[in-house]
């Protein structure tokens, strides 16, 4: 490690032979540790069978405000500072994004030792589009939270992963199910990289009963997007009857909304002169 320097460092997410050596290495050299929990931290440690001489310092989501600009003077003052979190890459879905714009405002230099993913892990493993996606993180714990949160999501087009808890999973599947549809296509990623790890592949409703057993272990959902809509001309007649009326001539009116939609030009100019008979 490059002393005056930040370093997030991705963590095991299950198995610790996935651990990178810069990991292993950066473990080894830094002045300070910041761990979202400093147990788990010396527990991996023994595991990669790596000593930490640095100080091991807490950095969680409730100290977050206050420990950045901590960790930015440190690197400042020439300090070695590694940044991990419980599982994967600092930063997604865990703390590490304030340290790094406070780092940033203040000039310190911040750099990533890249390794396990649930997110992509989930992702590369589910079956579904990976060419676009987005990652939702936690849906909202409330359920009326929850329905409008996936109203929301409900026509995007992108292949969705999200993160879930085992007892809040049954709730939240059938609540997708409902909003997405019973039949869209999903995946639950349970325990990746774990001894019992398991994938299925089912439409949203079937996950959702299987989920009513209950689950257990890291949850990790993917939902397939939504199929894109297609457009019909009687949806867009009214708009170009609309322009129209407004002084657009009515060949002219067609054009722009075939432009709009990509719907057939002459198509909407006759449809729209059959409605106005």
């Amino acid at each position: 490690m490059e002393p005056g320097v930040i370093l997030l460092a991705a963590t095991p997410i299950g198995d610790a032979a996935d651990a990178p050596p810069r990991l292993r290495r950066a473990l080894s050299e830094a002045d300070i540790v910041a761990a979202e929990d400093t147990r788990r931290l010396r527990a991996l440690a023994g595991r990669l069978g790596v000593q930490v001489t640095g100080r091991v310092v807490s950095y969680q989501e409730h100290n977050e405000n206050q420990r950045a600009p901590e960790l930015v003077r440190a690197a400042q003052a020439g300090s070695r500072v590694l940044v991990v979190s419980d599982a994967g890459m600092p930063s997604v879905s865990d703390p590490g994004y304030r340290l790094v714009k406070v780092a940033a405002e203040a000039g310190v230099r911040v750099r990533v030792a890249p390794g396990p993913s649930a997110v992509l892990t989930a992702l590369a493993i589910s079956g579904l589009a990976t060419d676009r996606f987005c990652f939702e993180g936690f849906v909202p714990r409330k359920a009326g939270d929850r329905a409008r949160a996936l109203r929301a999501l409900a026509a995007e087009p992108r292949t969705m992963v999200f993160f879930e808890s085992p007892h809040r999973l049954a709730g939240t599947l059938a609540d997708m199910a409902a909003i997405f549809g019973a039949d869209r296509p999903a995946a639950v990623c349970r325990e990746l990289t774990k001894t019992y790890e398991e994938v299925r592949r089912e439409p949203l409703a079937r996950l959702a009963t299987w989920a009513e057993n209950g689950v257990k272990g890291e949850i990790t959902v993917v939902v397939a997007g939504a199929e894109p809509s297609v457009p019909e001309v009687a949806d867009h007649v009214g708009r170009v009857l609309a322009l129209s009326d407004a002084g657009a001539r009515l060949k002219d009116a067609a054009a722009t909304v075939a432009q709009e939609t990509g719907l057939g030009k002459r198509e909407l100019y006759e449809a729209a002169l059959e409605a106005r008979r």
